[in-house]
């Protein structure tokens, strides 16, 4: 979880000042946590609230929290129909498919003990705002490939279960590393904030990393959504290469930017 939030941090400064490289100062000003963090917060308290619950319960609280959260941190760049879903008095989902369904799973993938329970959950807490299938397929590839590398499994396996199951793109050449850092950008697909636009690409820059914080920097570099591509790809990282892997100072610095609210609950999560 921690992870994803550090992706969004370091990525926000470059959201619409894509910078197209690797060589960047980690977690400087003007850096920023997001929407992107917000709801993974929200996501992650209401996994712990309903644990054993029915999925009416789950959708609920789900509704709750994220308006809850959204309301107490406002202007934190959420997109024009969700910032209107969170002060809606019967909120329903739009059939979204946008990349905000990818961004705030990671949750699920720490706390499912397997695929069944992964995919209830991950549905469950994305289908009330993002209903359409490309929104609740880029959901269930995102938290089920950090559940894959919680796993022990290894790059080769969490890349061809996304191409056989999810993703078929990310084994052409159009999504290798190097075609992205030259071609991929806000222009790209349609506008890069949609999931089948932006998911199979924070996947891609996860499998090209070598560390946690050269998959953030990857990530970053590709340009587009650089937040949410982060984040999506830092949630995986975490997990692949372990929260021990995270420099001290990188957290230090997270910490630092991120509410007490949100380490709280974070430090629940990990209890588990």
């Amino acid at each position: 979880m921690i992870g994803a939030m550090i992706g969004d941090i370091a990525g926000s400064r470059f959201e619409f000042h894509n910078i197209k490289s690797k060589e960047f100062a980690f977690i400087a000003p003007p850096c920023e946590f997001t929407d992107d963090t917000v709801m993974t917060a929200a996501i992650a308290k209401t996994l712990l609230e309903t644990r054993g619950g029915s999925d009416g319960q789950i959708r609920a609280a789900a509704v709750r929290n994220r308006q809850d959260f959204g309301k107490r941190y406002p202007h934190r760049g959420y997109g024009g129909r969700f910032g209107e879903w969170i002060y809606e008095e019967d909120p329903k989902p739009y059939r979204s498919f946008g990349n905000g369904a990818g961004m705030r799973v990671s949750p699920v993938g720490y706390l499912a003990q397997d695929e069944e329970e992964l995919k209830r959950l991950s549905r469950l807490v994305t289908e009330v705002t993002h209903d359409h299938p490309e929104g609740i397929k880029g959901a269930e590839a995102i938290a089920l490939c950090i559940l894959m590398a919680r796993q022990g499994k290894s790059k080769e396996e969490i890349r061809a279960r996304m191409i056989r199951d999810y993703y078929p793109q990310i084994g052409s050449e159009d999504l290798l590393y190097e075609n992205l850092l030259r071609e991929y950008s806000w222009d790209y697909g349609v506008g890069s904030v949609s999931c089948q636009d932006s998911v199979p690409e924070a996947i891609v820059c996860f499998l090209a990393s070598e560390s946690f914080e050269d998959a953030i920097r990857t990530a970053i570099s590709i340009g587009g959504d650089s937040d949410t591509i982060a984040c999506m790809t830092g949630g995986i990282a975490e997990a692949y290469y372990g929260f021990s892997s995270i420099d001290r100072e990188i957290l230090d610095r997270a910490f630092a930017i991120l509410p007490k609210e949100f380490l709280e609950i974070m430090l629940q999560l990990y209890a588990i």
